[in-house]
């Protein structure tokens, strides 16, 4: 025996739009291009003060 509901489409459940993002693939590749940016930029400052130091720039005298 079957009723009449057997036929009716489920209700829709909206899915979490944080855990949607975190299923894209194109998130994550943003996110690593982001990563890399930050670290470039942060090590060539570093990178750059100790140059400075090294050459004398940031003498104290």
């Amino acid at each position: 025996m079957s009723t009449a509901d057997d036929n009716a489409p489920a209700p829709r459940v909206p899915r979490s739009t944080l855990l949607a993002a975190a299923r894209d693939r194109r998130v994550w590749l943003i996110l690593a291009v982001v990563a890399a940016t930050l670290l470039v930029c942060c090590c060539s400052a570093v990178l750059g003060v100790v140059l400075s130091w090294s050459g004398g720039l940031f003498d104290p005298r």
